[in-house]
């Protein structure tokens, strides 16, 4: 098998180019900054769905068919998660992060990228069972709106349950979790108590810019899908959201690049989790 770099392609790249710019100006929707690997298959994924004769031509319907970019969006957005997802992170959360968090009288969590929602349900559970959760407000956020519609509505298809409790077990978790959620014949809706908590929003980290002081902020496996310069712009927005001694979460597959690697100790390396130091403790 040839494990080489797939050459790139000149005339695709400068397509490639012109729709993002297309897409910016069209939408003001910045992917101009993202992996390109990854934004590439996307595209290629679009065009072979589209029965498209090139990137030039998803460009042209773009501009011009109605309804087009809404559904190209959706194509960009990432959905890739599930409830209690990596569960060692929700465990070294749960006995590192949570019992600092008892002295607040009020919390303030950002969740960023929440695709649709399994983790702000998860971590609603969390803190629900730490005694945290009625002083909670949890800020959801996606640059998706229909990610943030799915999200609010806190239904999640019953077949999942399963390997979700497995996930919430491993995590910590040592109540009868199908006690947070009622049944239908297919899906799970998890109870309105806790959804009082959460507040959800469209919020682009390519674009837009901190909106609240948090006391933790979650953004986990979504800056992968950056370039440095996109990582290092979020780096900083999720720097000037913290509150002093706030908690940040980033995704194990990522690591610190920015120039704000400095400005945060290290709580637990394996499931990057950071807290934010004090203008004294980094002198």
């Amino acid at each position: 098998m040839n494990n080489a770099e797939e050459p790139i392609d000149s005339r695709e790249e400068l397509e490639i180019d012109l729709l993002l710019e297309g897409i910016f100006r069209t939408s003001g929707y910045d992917f101009r900054n993202y992996l390109r690997s990854s934004l590439r298959r996307r595209i290629r994924h679009r065009l072979e769905m589209d029965r498209a004769s090139s990137i030039t031509a998803l460009l042209e319907k773009t501009i011009h068919e109605e309804g087009f970019l809404e559904k190209f969006l959706e194509d960009f957005s990432i959905k890739v998660t599930e409830m209690f997802r990596d569960p060692a992170f929700f465990l070294a959360f749960r006995r590192e992060v949570a019992p600092f968090l008892q002295q607040f009288d009020k919390l303030r969590i950002w969740h960023a990228g929440c695709a649709t929602g399994e983790e702000v349900y998860s971590m609603a559970i969390l803190l629900q069972e730490e005694g945290l959760l009625e002083r909670s407000t949890i800020y959801a956020t996606d640059m998706s709106k229909t990610a943030i519609a799915m999200a609010k509505e806190g239904r999640f298809p019953l077949k999942r349950m399963q390997s979700y409790t497995k996930n919430y077990l491993q995590a910590g978790g040592d109540q009868e979790f199908s006690a947070y959620y009622s049944t239908n014949h297919a899906y799970a809706s998890f109870h309105p108590s806790m959804k009082k908590h959460m507040t959800f929003a469209q919020h682009n980290l390519a674009t837009d810019g901190s909106f609240n002081e948090f006391h933790v902020i979650l953004c986990r496996n979504v800056l992968i899908y950056f370039n440095p310069e996109l990582q290092a712009r979020a780096h900083h927005i999720l720097y000037e959201s913290l509150s002093s001694q706030g908690f940040l979460a980033l995704g194990n597959k990522e690591s610190f690049i920015s120039g704000h690697k400095t400005d945060f100790e290290e709580i637990n390396a394996e499931e990057r989790i950071y807290r934010k130091l004090t203008k004294k403790e980094t002198h």
